[in-house]
C-alpha cells in the first residue's frame, strides 16, 4: 500500500491495523521534504535545524494533523519536519489580506536547492498518480528502457473510485489497484482481507479524486 496520504494512513491505523506491515514506510511529500530540509540541507549549509521554520502549502487538511506525528521528526525529538501546514485556500486568503497583486510583481527565478522535479512529480497528487510514477520507475529500473514508446498506464487514470489493471513488467504480470475515497478504501481492504482480490501494489488516497 502507498503511504503518501496521511488521511489514508490514519484510516488504516484506526480500522485495519493488522495491514500496517504492508503499508509503505515512505513519508508523505511534505514529510520527505521537511525531513530532508532539516537534516541534509541543514547540515550542508551548516544551519541549526532548530532555527529553520518549514512551511508547507497543501490542498489537504489532513496534512495539518500529520505534522504533529511523533514519526515526523527526522532531525531529532522535538524538531518537527514541518512546523506549519497551510491549505491552498488559507494561502489564498493570506495573499488577499496582504493585498498582493501577483500581476504587478517582477519576475524572479525560483529556488531549486535540490534540483528540479520529474514529470512524475507533477501527477503525484491526483488519484493514480503515485501508482503511475512507481510503475514508470519500475519499468525503467527493470528494463533499462525509458524510450519514446513506454508502457501506457491509461487504465489507472481518471476519477473512478476504484481502478484495476494488470501490466506486464519485465516479463512479470503485476496486478494493481487504485482507490480514492475512504468508502472505496474500505471496500478494497475488505476484498483483499477476504482473499477475493489479490494485488501486488495498491494506491489509496482518502479524498475522492486524490
Amino acid at each position: 500500500f502507498t503511504s503518501c496520504c496521511p488521511g489514508w494512513v490514519k484510516f488504516v491505523e484506526s480500522y485495519f491495523p493488522d495491514m500496517l506491515p504492508h503499508v509503505s514506510s515512505c513519508k508523505s511529500p511534505q514529510g520527505m521534504f521537511g525531513g530532508i530540509l532539516k537534516t541534509y540541507w541543514a547540515e550542508k549549509n551548516n544551519i541549526d535545524p532548530k532555527k529553520i521554520v518549514s512551511v508547507s502549502i497543501m490542498p489537504c487538511t489532513a496534512k495539518k494533523f500529520e505534522i504533529s506525528r511523533a514519526d515526523m521528526e527526522a532531525a531529532g525529538e522535538g524538531i518537527p519536519d514541518v512546523d506549519i501546514s497551510l491549505t491552498t485556500r488559507e494561502l489564498a486568503r493570506l495573499i488577499r489580506l496582504a493585498g498582493i497583486d501577483f500581476r504587478s510583481l517582477p519576475d524572479e527565478k525560483f529556488d531549486d536547492p535540490l534540483g528540479q522535479y520529474t514529470g512524475a512529480g507533477v501527477i503525484f497528487g491526483v488519484t493514480g498518480g503515485v501508482m503511475e510514477a512507481a510503475l514508470r520507475t519500475a519499468v525503467w529500473t527493470l528494463t533499462g528502457k525509458n524510450d519514446s514508446s513506454p508502457i501506457e498506464f491509461k487504465e489507472i487514470r481518471g476519477f473512478d473510485g476504484v481502478k484495476e489493471a494488470t501490466y506486464n513488467v519485465a516479463g512479470t504480470d503485476v496486478n494493481i489497484c487504485v482507490a480514492s475515497g475512504t468508502a472505496n478504501a474500505k471496500k478494497v481492504m475488505e476484498m483483499v482481507k477476504s482473499g477475493e482480490k489479490k494485488y501486488h501494489f495498491i494506491e489509496i488516497m482518502a479524498c475522492p479524486g486524490g
